[in-house]
């Protein structure tokens, strides 16, 4: 009989291979840079990375988040990351089980994290994670028993639209750009996943979250909204714990 924690260490170990990956994906895919070439390097001394100072958080550990040829430090965001996304794989065969749903549910909340470490440093959302995302998440639906492909279709359709014509609004109320473009194919990858109830409240969730946390930054500062990175948090909390805010809400204001 196989240890019930053989499997979620397993996919664990296979998430912190995939976050050094995303690591790469999220900082050189905005810049329009390969991710296969060049490998890895220093910052500073443009050393290339040996293959045992490239382990996944263990390596940032023991060269005590430095460069082994010139000392120049390595940014905390790689270790995060990469324990990060071996958090979300681990923790999906946890919750759903050695099952589709784990996968797919691994896949949307990694490529989210990627999409709120590019929208952070660059204000860019690469195409790579929405759209490419946004056809994962169509696949999926076709073995998964959440969300079947119809409705990841339409959720991927209302998600598009509706930020589009927010964004189209905006543009004619306030005369210049209100939404980047990487928001509204976000939204079709958000769609896609979640359906269309999902593309709503991780919309509200968003702009709340945004507005609360955000906004009083951006009346300061004049910054832009990274908005991103709250369609990121939107969609996870609504990926989680989605169905139970809906069930709350209708039996706090309806009695439901």
């Amino acid at each position: 009989m196989i240890d019930p924690w053989v499997l979620p260490v397993m996919a664990g170990v296979l998430g912190l291979a995939l976050g050094s990956f995303l690591n790469v994906c999220a900082l050189r895919w905005p810049q329009d840079e390969s991710v296969i070439r060049p490998p890895s390097r220093c910052p500073g001394c443009r050393e290339n990375v040996r293959w045992y100072d490239n382990l996944p958080v263990l390596s940032w550990v023991l060269l005590r988040g430095r460069c082994r040829s010139c000392g120049t430090g390595i940014s905390p965001q790689y270790p995060l990351v990469e324990l990060a996304t071996g958090l979300i794989w681990g923790g999906m065969v946890v919750v759903q089980g050695f099952e589709v749903e784990a996968l797919r549910g691994a896949i949307l909340l990694t490529i989210l994290l990627g999409i709120a470490v590019s929208d952070a440093r660059f204000y860019i959302i690469p195409d790579q994670f929405t759209i490419g995302g946004a056809a994962l998440g169509l696949l999926l639906a076709f073995f998964s028993p959440a969300l079947g492909p119809l409705e990841a279709l339409v959720g991927m359709v209302v998600g598009f639209g509706l930020l589009w014509f927010t964004a189209w609004a905006g543009k004619k109320v306030f005369k210049k750009e209100a939404m980047g473009g990487g928001d509204i194919k976000m939204m079709a990858l958000i769609g896609a996943f979640l359906g269309v109830q999902g593309v709503f409240l991780a919309l509200f969730l968003a702009a709340f979250l945004g507005a609360v946390i955000f906004g009083p930054i951006s009346i300061r500062t004049g910054k832009l909204v990274p908005f991103g990175i709250f369609l990121a948090a939107g969609a996870a909390l609504t990926y989680g714990w989605g169905e139970w805010m809906v069930e709350w809400y209708m039996a706090w204001a309806f009695g439901v």
